[in-house]
């Protein structure tokens, strides 16, 4: 897999589907061969929505199925109804074939649990990612939103089953939340498991808000988390754009530099809403700061902000009748 993958939680509803096919074939044009979505994702239009967007686009842009890997993600509530959510056996395969039908492939090439169900044991999950990975209809099975002993526990009953496991985490991580670096990192990295970090810019957070908010340009940069975080670390904020300044570097670029320096992070999911932002983070592949730069910039955010809590995640609506919430996967 690429370092970077293309996150598409910004799609059906904040990007028009036109504009979303023309940044995935960029993408993908460019390296970026994951396309990473969840069944959820569409919630604006209607649950599932962004998956049809990527089933069309693959059928109508001319890219071939074997160049682009498939990563989507089950476990949220898809409805109301009772077993229309969750990591049981019974939704994990349904799921799967929804998702299946909604892309119009034949295999999934990593299927994401979004996050842990401490109600589904994991001999019942693992029995049912195995039954998916010997029919061919998924290749590998990853996380999201884990804790480091939801890894251990997962791994542990995987090789007792005899099978492979977690091929990969994706967890929120950046210069200003960094709970993953005590025992989620370290845990992946003693299970073999692959960490990709999402919203590696914290929802704006880090790429250039106070000038945005300045200059009255900021979009996604003035809601959500980035507004939740931002009263905690306006000095730190304040001290990190100035350190882009005078590196003449943007701080986007910055921050996701940093996060794709970080031992055990094996990439990150970002989540571009035009092409110019997906040009900004393929920049940032080819941004290299030295040892001198990173300690300056680990000093800036030694201050503890806000760490996330083992499950928070980049979900839509948890339950019916619930708002869109201002989240995202990158």
């Amino acid at each position: 897999m690429s370092r970077l993958w293309l996150g598409t939680v910004n799609f059906s509803g904040r990007v028009e589907d036109a504009e979303a096919a023309r940044l995935m074939s960029a993408a993908l044009d460019h390296g970026v061969n994951c396309v990473d979505m969840a069944n959820i994702y569409g919630w604006r239009v209607h649950k599932g929505h962004t998956e049809e967007l990527v089933g069309r686009w693959l059928s109508k842009s001319g890219v071939r199925r074997e160049d682009v890997l498939l990563a989507t993600k089950v476990g949220e509530n898809m409805s109301d109804r009772v077993n229309d959510g969750g990591l049981s056996a019974r939704h994990i395969i349904a799921a799967c074939e929804q998702s299946l039908r909604r892309l119009d492939v034949d295999h999934i090439d990593l299927l994401q649990m979004h996050r842990m169900d401490s109600a589904a044991p994991w001999d019942e999950i693992w029995q049912a990612m195995d039954r998916l990975v010997t029919s061919g209809k998924v290749c590998y099975v990853g996380s999201s939103n884990f804790a480091g002993w939801n890894i251990a526990a997962a791994q542990e009953t995987a090789q007792r089953r005899n099978l492979m496991g977690l091929v990969s985490e994706q967890s929120v991580y950046n210069l200003a939340v960094r709970g993953a670096d005590a025992e989620l990192i370290p845990a992946a990295q003693a299970y073999g498991v692959g960490v990709f970090a999402w919203s590696p810019l914290h929802g704006g957070l880090l790429s250039g808000v106070l000038r945005k908010l300045a200059e009255g340009t900021a979009v996604k940069s003035a809601q959500g988390r980035a507004q939740e975080l931002l009263p905690a670390l306006r000095a730190n904020i304040a001290a990190y754009e100035s350190f882009c300044d005078r590196i003449g570097e943007h701080p986007a670029e910055v921050g996701l530099s940093w996060v794709l320096s970080r031992p055990g992070i094996s990439g990150a999911v970002i989540g571009p809403r035009t092409m110019d932002q997906l040009d900004s983070a393929l920049r940032a592949l080819d941004l290299d700061l030295g040892e001198a730069e990173l300690a300056e910039l680990d000093a800036l955010f030694l201050v503890p902000g806000h760490v996330a809590r083992p499950g928070e995640g980049d979900a839509g609506p948890r339950a019916a009748g619930a708002g869109p919430q201002a989240a995202s996967s990158g």
